[in-house]
C-alpha cells in the first residue's frame, strides 16, 4: 500500500491551503488517517486524525478551529483544509494510516507560509 500526498505550497499568514492524501489500497484497510508535520531538526508531530469509520476527529492543540480533515471516500483518501495558516505551521507535512499495529507514513508536502 503507498500513500501519496499532495497539495501545499506556499502561501501568505492568513491564507489556506489544502493537503490531500489518496491510497493505492481501499481506505477500508485502515482504522485511520492523518496527518503528521515535521520541523527542520524535529521530530514528527501529530496534527490531526480522523477514523476511517466513525469516531470524530481530533487535532493538535494549535490547529484546532483552523484546520479540518475530512474522509474523501470517492477518492479513496483524506483531505485536509488549512486555514487562517501562520508562519509557525511552516514544515513538512507527512500522510499516515493505522494498518493494524503499523502507521504508514507516504512522501512529505511542503507547506511554507510566509510574507
Amino acid at each position: 500500500v503507498q500513500l501519496q500526498a499532495s497539495g501545499g505550497g506556499w502561501v501568505q499568514p492568513g491564507g489556506s491551503l489544502r493537503v490531500s492524501c489518496t491510497s493505492s489500497g481501499s481506505i477500508y484497510d485502515f482504522s485511520a488517517m492523518g496527518w503528521y508535520r515535521q520541523f527542520p531538526g524535529k521530530e514528527r508531530e501529530m496534527v490531526a486524525g480522523v477514523a476511517i469509520r466513525g469516531s470524530p476527529s481530533h487535532y493538535e492543540e494549535s490547529v484546532k478551529g483552523r484546520f479540518s480533515i475530512f474522509r474523501d471516500y470517492g477518492r479513496n483518501g483524506i483531505q485536509m483544509q488549512m486555514d487562517n495558516l501562520r508562519v509557525e505551521d511552516t514544515a513538512i507535512y507527512f500522510c499516515y494510516a493505522d494498518q493494524g499495529p503499523d502507521k504508514l507514513f507516504g512522501q512529505g508536502t511542503q507547506v511554507t507560509v510566509s510574507s
